[in-house]
């Protein structure tokens, strides 16, 4: 199963990669809220998850923070040093279930909208390697997908992101991510809904 997700993931992204920034557009307004919303003391050095384009990367590094994003698609981050502007701001190619850094070696680490593409098993791994390498009392934010109380929103959302995100999207929304984030060692201090109920920004703690 794991093989399968790294040979369709990769192959996923390539395909996305030349017009990914277009798609992000709808999600374009949650990155500043996600800054605001870790409020990380000035010089805290973060790292992002499976950074993709760099979208939620800039929006780090424009508040002056030493951000580092790291992702598996070449092609991803070949957009995003295309776009890097800023010298606050790196990528690196790297698997997130193998991260390569030192453990307690950042402030606060972030996955954006990236969870949702990995079954549950990676989702796991990836998550116990970002609580390691975060400083204990460090800041982890988790923002992804979710589903509207009112339960017509709730099938209209479903059934639309279903269309077009990757097959580990229906298994994710459905799962209890809080209980997953309590397992891998994560306190969840206070959580936001975002896109009208579509997705969440949470905001954790490193036990």
């Amino acid at each position: 199963m794991e093989e399968d997700y790294y040979s369709y993931i990769k192959k996923w992204f390539r395909k996305w990669a030349p017009v990914y920034d277009l798609v992000d557009i709808f999600i374009s307004g949650v990155r500043d809220k996600v800054v605001d919303f870790t409020n990380a003391r000035k010089g805290s050095k973060i790292l992002d998850v499976a950074a993709g384009t760099g979208r939620q990367t800039f929006a780090f590094a424009k508040r002056g923070y030493l951000v580092e994003g790291i992702d598996l698609s070449e092609e991803m981050l070949e957009v995003a040093h295309r776009k890097n502007n800023f010298e606050n701001a790196k990528f690196q190619v790297a698997d997130a279930t193998n991260l390569p850094f030192k453990d307690e070696e950042w402030d606060v680490s972030c996955v954006s909208f990236a969870l949702h593409d990995m079954p549950s098993s990676i989702r796991e791994r990836v998550l116990e390697e970002m609580v390691r390498v975060t400083k204990r009392k460090g800041i982890i934010m988790i923002v992804d997908y979710a589903l509207p109380e009112n339960k017509m929103g709730r099938t209209l959302i479903y059934y639309l992101i279903k269309s077009y995100e990757s097959k580990y999207y229906p298994e994710f929304v459905k799962s209890d991510i809080a209980a997953l984030l309590r397992k891998s060692g994560i306190q969840i201090e206070k959580e936001r809904p975002a896109m009208s109920g579509a997705g969440r920004i949470l905001k954790g703690v490193v036990q």
